[in-house]
């Protein structure tokens, strides 16, 4: 009988032993299927600060300037974040490291990524002291360098080299991997910045792009776009702002691509939730492709051809007719007509061939890139 009881036993706890195993595992799975990432682009007026939440962690990439500090760290309070597990400051401008230093002060924060050099300003010295306070230093990783963060993972981009004089040159730029969603932020980084990272030889595709220095004339050069080719930008940017960010330059080549737009200035905290397969948004795209500034007419620079002596000003009537019986493709969206049937972001298999004459005469116009 008591062996009997003893038997009884046995299988009982190996019964609890083997459920509570199984619980376990379940857990674990159910945490590891979870690939939620939540990226909140806030409004910070003319600034960046951009927070990324995924997997129990949480990274701040730039704080926004002095007026918008405290909104920065009431914003990640009311996420119910304690601990900040990276911090990085893309430059040292004020506009994007002032709600760094009330991150600091207000959080546990682990590790702080910077750019290596020195800005000569009073709150880049407050920004160190606070660094120091927390315990910790500023890194500067290569490019190249990966990260583990959450469900994903991040690549330092920027910058190669190091600008003694152009504090935007020197911004560090990050590429945010989760499963097959991706996302670059660039900070103030310009067309040097870019063209090094172009020949970088990291993959730059990506599904969402924050272009550099707020959309101005001196970022978003046509190659980056086409590496990074995303499907939408997000443009942070102040009302009304003084310097006329975002620039109209920048605005057509977004437009022309069929890239869509997000804009912080007409829509406030814009907030993408990816699952590693898609992205949603608390928003609809405003597609708003006007400038900043009003009365900015942006550049058209002529070609050594377009601005040498032309023997007649108009195409023979043969010619003529043959551009306008050619064949262009349109996308499934946009108002651009194109000569290939992949350029920039759109996609091959929805795009379709009419004349360029019935593309004209629906209301289409050239696009900028590929003709």
């Amino acid at each position: 009988m008591r062996k009997r009881k003893r038997i009884w036993a046995l299988l009982l706890v190996w019964t609890m032993l083997f459920t509570s195993l199984g619980a376990v595992q379940t857990e674990a799975a159910a945490k590891s299927a979870d690939q939620t990432m939540a990226v909140h682009f806030l409004d910070v007026g003319q600034g960046l600060s951009i927070l990324v939440q995924s997997g129990g962690e949480n990274l701040i990439y730039d704080g926004g300037d002095k007026e918008t500090s405290s909104f920065v760290v009431s914003y990640l309070r009311k996420q119910n974040i304690t601990t900040i597990d990276y911090l990085i400051s893309s430059h040292y401008d004020s506009d994007h490291l002032a709600g760094l230093i009330g991150c600091l002060n207000a959080f546990d924060v682990k590790q702080v990524i910077g750019s290596d050099y020195t800005h000569d300003s009073k709150l880049y010295q407050s920004f160190m002291n606070a660094v120091k306070a927390e315990g910790v230093t500023v890194e500067h990783p290569e490019v190249g360098t990966e990260f583990e963060f959450g469900t994903g993972e991040f690549t330092v981009l920027s910058p190669e080299t190091i600008s003694k004089n152009d504090s935007n040159a020197n911004s560090v730029a990050i590429k945010l991997e989760n499963g097959e969603n991706s996302f670059i932020f660039t900070g103030d980084a310009e067309h040097n910045s870019e063209e090094e990272m172009c020949d970088s030889k990291i993959d730059l595709d990506c599904d969402v792009l924050v272009p550099g220095h707020h959309g101005s004339a001196t970022a978003t050069t046509w190659d980056f776009l086409e590496e990074t080719v995303p499907e939408y930008a997000v443009i942070s940017c102040g009302a009304g702002n003084q310097y006329g960010h975002p620039d109209k330059d920048t605005m057509d080549k977004l437009q022309d691509m069929d890239i869509q737009v997000f804009r912080t200035d007409e829509q406030g905290t814009i907030v993408a939730v990816s699952d590693g397969t898609r992205i949603d948004w608390n928003t609809k795209p405003c597609n708003d492709y006007s400038a900043g500034d009003s009365g900015d007419t942006g550049t058209q620079p002529q070609s050594a051809a377009a601005s040498a002596p032309q023997v007649q000003d108009t195409p023979a009537p043969a010619a003529e007719a043959q551009t306008q019986t050619a064949s262009v493709w349109l996308s499934a969206t946009g108002s651009k007509y194109h000569s290939i049937p992949d350029c920039g972001n759109m996609n091959p298999d929805n795009a379709r061939q009419v004349s360029r004459a019935d593309a004209e005469a629906q209301g289409y116009e050239a696009c900028k890139k590929c003709f």
